[in-house]
Formats: structure tokens, C-alpha cells, sequence
């Protein structure tokens, strides 16, 4: 399989419904709240490409652009975007949608750097 392939196989795709017990006093989504569902869908994306044991080392920069509010619907899109020899990164982007409305835009970006681990939990090459 081609890095290509492999890349377009281990794109990840989750939804999620924003209550209210995971907002704020505007009645908008927890930044922090984000940011986890980010890292969990950055998790799975690395290790459905590397099949291997994966650790978030960094989370880079992660831009809040547009407000996600209670009753939305949020799609949460991982993809990686670079591969090294231990490491990798994987971009986030959320997209937030009316429950009853066609529109859809995004909402919040980010990137995330995972290691692979062997089982001394120390870096090792991504196969």
C-alpha cells in the first residue's frame, strides 16, 4: 500500500451532539471540551494509519474561529499530514451544523504530533 493510500484509509470521521452539560455560561462548547474530542479523533486517525501504540506529544496551533453552540451537531474530520520516522502529525478540523438546517462550517482547527511507542514505552520507528 502507498503512504498515499494509507493516509486516505486511516482518514476519520466522528459526530457528536453538543448538550448543554458540555457548555459554558454563552451556551457555547467548552474550549477544553474541543480540544479532547480533537486529541481522541487525532488518537484515532494515528493509530488506524500506524496500527501501532501511539502518544500525544504536542498539540499545536489550535484556532477557535467560529463559536460552536448547544443543540449543534459537530463533525469532527482527522487526516495525517506529515510522516517521520518515529512521529507523525494529524490535523483536526470541526465542523459544526444546524440539527434542522442544511449549513455547515468550520468551527475550530488544529494539529496534534503522536510517537509511536514500542513496548517499553519508548519511541520506535512508524512501519
Amino acid at each position: 500500500m502507498t503512504l498515499k493510500e494509507k493516509i486516505n484509509q486511516s482518514k476519520t470521521t466522528i459526530f457528536k451532539a453538543v448538550f448543554p452539560n458540555t457548555t459554558n455560561h454563552y451556551d457555547t462548547l467548552f474550549g477544553g471540551t474541543a480540544m479532547q474530542l480533537m486529541d481522541e479523533t487525532a488518537f484515532i486517525t494515528a493509530t488506524r494509519f500506524s496500527r501501532q501504540p501511539m502518544v500525544t506529544v504536542s498539540s499545536d496551533r489550535i484556532d477557535f474561529k467560529k463559536p460552536i453552540a448547544a443543540g449543534t451537531i459537530v463533525e469532527l474530520c482527522g487526516r495525517v499530514t506529515y510522516v517521520g520516522n518515529t512521529s507523525l502529525k494529524v490535523r483536526v478540523d470541526i465542523y459544526v451544523e444546524q440539527m434542522y438546517e442544511e449549513h455547515r462550517e468550520k468551527a475550530v482547527s488544529g494539529e496534534f504530533t503522536f510517537v509511536a511507542m514500542d513496548e517499553n514505552k519508548k519511541p520506535t520507528q512508524i512501519l
